[in-house]
């Protein structure tokens, strides 16, 4: 609570820039080359959006730099949306930073040209310009300063390229020379619910165009801001205007702005004809393809599988644990704790059954980390090739009909690295629907890298069949859990537009520092709670309530589902980390407990069972305790209900 003080009254002795721009154009990353590491996260007052926030000092003087949620308009239809409007709307700004992507200048220009009515200063970060040329566009950076009297700055984040620069600007404030017509009759009730306004950090011109345009979410501000009488005269004015204009007010609005945005871009923009191969060309097209494409997507997925499931999970795990730890770091510790540490508990502690050395750093490095590692460099290269994005284009029908779109797939995918981001991804979804039945699927039937790795590394030494049997079940889950969602959660289904990157050939550097730093995260996130995970087993062993779990849960475990006892610490495991329960499942394998069915079962149910514990946190900071624990029961008993039923149709029909 102290940190968060300290932020909200420095605001007042800093000068506040804040950075601003379309989603996924670099914004955070930019924010963080400038801000270094020394950054407070909060959540904006009375939203679930968090907003970072970031100290820097440039010629003497104090800055505070804040970095709000990506918009594609400043009147907002999403909370992320509201925020940024309101960050702008609560208190003047120093200077704004407008970062956007070098390839789609048109929807940056839509923004600066808002900026400009608010009568706000600003720079224009145009970002990606490697992307940008790779696709043939030509920007003429001159022409553009030119129009618009403000600086224009390129830049390549993760190269840091155009970052100083940048800072050697931030101080410079010189607002947008872009103005735009709305015709008379416009014009003549923007002036007069102008003048109806009070003074705000943001022109009331801008002010008065969000009420012509319908942004509901202004209404609090109204409540505190103006009187009863003032309101309704504005609502008065407001429903005047329309009567006078056949056209909706709010695509009168935007299209002028589209208009003005196309005449800036056609001024400065140049397309030629990429440097790009005839087989990548080839490649963006099929992939994309209604029935060639999913034939590259099984491919993909193979390749995909063999890296991960038989290289990571099979060659480099057998390594790491066969060898290094079981061969030589974990007979090394045993034998010096026992020698050091005369307690029989101490030492059970660190190197017993459930040991901080012998299962907790044996899990998290010798088993998951190979998988963890090798399942991030494949993840990079889908990225940086382009082909995450056709995945979407190619799975929009499919979501379609679950009341989703093509973009759903990119938080399900993140889904795939680490379901806690995921979560928290589903902002990028227009409606609160979506948002809800997204955060269920994932949490429902996305398994997390870790997750995955081990459970394609189980299913190595096995036949087809089962492999078969947990796609195929996990796929028919998900699509009838997405379907019955569709029917029983309101609201509407949001529109589908996704840039489509070229496709191209990825830079192995860019792929392995951003694994190493994913690695970085998962040192410093997961370990810890593998550490945690120990220590509950740990002591569950020692007071023998995990024995009283296990004979619990044996109807459940091993009547119902048919699985060995030994395999409920996984499940209990499996809540505090997927990961850390499917290396459970994963080392009963290894020693012959299970044989073909109860692999089938157990790694289906670990699939669908509760996600983990940090997920199940950002589940309740996104959508709400009441939700969170709805969602909560019915995964944990559709999860024991499908793994029940297969182990039946199994025992039926061997």
């Amino acid at each position: 609570m102290p940190k968060k003080k300290k932020i909200r009254d420095e605001r007042h002795t800093y000068s506040r820039i804040v950075l601003t721009g379309n989603p996924n154009v670099g914004k955070s990353v930019i924010f963080g080359l400038l801000t270094g590491k020394y950054v407070t996260v909060s959540n904006y007052p009375g939203t679930t959006v968090e907003v970072s926030s970031g100290n820097l000092t440039l010629d003497g003087r104090r800055i505070l730099l804040i970095d709000s949620p990506g918009v594609n308009s400043f009147t907002p239809m999403s909370e992320d949306e509201r925020v940024t409007r309101d960050i702008l709307l609560s208190e003047r700004s120093e200077n704004i930073v407008l970062v956007a992507d070098a390839k789609n200048l048109r929807r940056a220009a839509m923004l600066l040209l808002q900026i400009a009515e608010m009568d706000l200063p600003c720079i224009l970060v145009l970002n990606m310009e490697d992307e940008a040329k790779a696709r043939g566009i030509d920007i003429d950076y001159g022409r553009l300063e030119e129009m618009l009297s403000i600086s224009i700055i390129g830049t390549i984040a993760p190269q840091r390229k155009g970052i100083a620069k940048l800072k050697e600007h931030l101080l410079q404030t010189r607002k947008p020379a872009a103005t735009l017509r709305y015709g008379d009759i416009m014009e003549e009730y923007i002036a007069r619910i102008a003048l109806l306004l009070p003074e705000t950090p943001i022109a009331r011109r801008a002010m008065a165009l969000m009420i012509l345009a319908g942004d509901e979410s202004l209404k609090a501000w109204f409540a505190a801001n103006l009187t009863p009488k003032t309101i309704t005269m504005i609502e008065d004015l407001r429903d005047e205007a329309q009567t006078k204009l056949k056209e909706p007010l709010s695509g009168l609005i935007s299209r002028a702005r589209i208009d003005t945005a196309d005449r800036i871009v056609h001024a400065v923009q140049q397309r030629y004809e990429p440097d790009a191969s005839h087989i990548a060309r080839w490649l963006g097209r099929w992939t994309m393809h209604p029935f060639w494409g999913i034939f590259f997507l099984v491919a993909a997925l193979a390749v995909f599988y063999a890296f991960v499931g038989k290289f990571g999970a099979g060659t480099l795990v057998d390594f790491f644990q066969s060898v290094i730890f079981e061969t030589y770091l974990n007979p090394a510790v045993e034998k010096s704790i026992r020698a050091a540490v005369p307690s029989a508990f101490i030492q059970d502690l660190f190197v017993g059954q459930y040991g901080l050395v012998t299962m907790a750093l044996t899990y998290a490095v010798a088993i998951i980390l190979p998988i963890t590692a090798t399942f991030f460099i494949a993840f990079g290269f889908l990225e940086d090739s382009g082909y995450l994005p056709r995945i979407a284009v190619l799975t929009n029908s499919t979501f379609a009909k679950i009341g989703l779109n093509g973009k759903a797939v990119l938080p399900m995918v993140l889904g795939l690295g680490c379901g806690t981001m995921a979560t928290m991804t589903t902002r990028i979804l227009e409606s609160k629907r979506e948002r809800l039945i997204a955060t269920f699927l994932i949490a429902l039937a996305i398994p997390c890298s870790a997750q995955l790795g081990v459970i394609l590394g189980m299913l190595g030494p096995y036949s087809v069949k089962v492999a078969i049997w947990w796609i195929g079940t996990v796929l028919g889950v998900l699509l009838l859990a997405g379907t019955i969602s569709a029917k029983i959660v309101p609201g509407s289904k949001g529109d589908f537009f996704l840039e489509i990157p070229p496709m191209r050939m990825p830079r192995i550097k860019n792929i392995l520092l951003k694994t190493l730093s994913r690695i970085e995260w998962y040192l410093k996130e997961a370990v810890p709670l593998f550490v945690l995970g120990t220590l509950v087993l740990f002591i569950l062993d020692k007071t023998h309530l995990l024995q009283w779990l296990e004979e619990a849960a044996s109807p459940l475990i091993v009547r119902f589902l048919g699985l060995p006892r030994e395999a409920t610490a996984a499940f209990i495991m499996g809540f505090l980390r997927r990961d850390y329960g499917a290396a459970g499942l994963f080392e009963l394998s290894k020693q012959g407990l299970l044989d073909e069915n109860q692999i089938i079962v157990s790694i289906v149910t670990l699939t669908l069972f509760v996600p983990c514990l940090a997920s199940f946190f950002m589940i309740i900071k996104e959508r709400g305790m009441r939700i969170s624990l709805l969602m909560f029961g019915i995964i944990t008993i559709f999860a024991l209900l499908v793994g029940g039923g297969i182990n039946i149709v199994l025992s039926l029909f061997p």
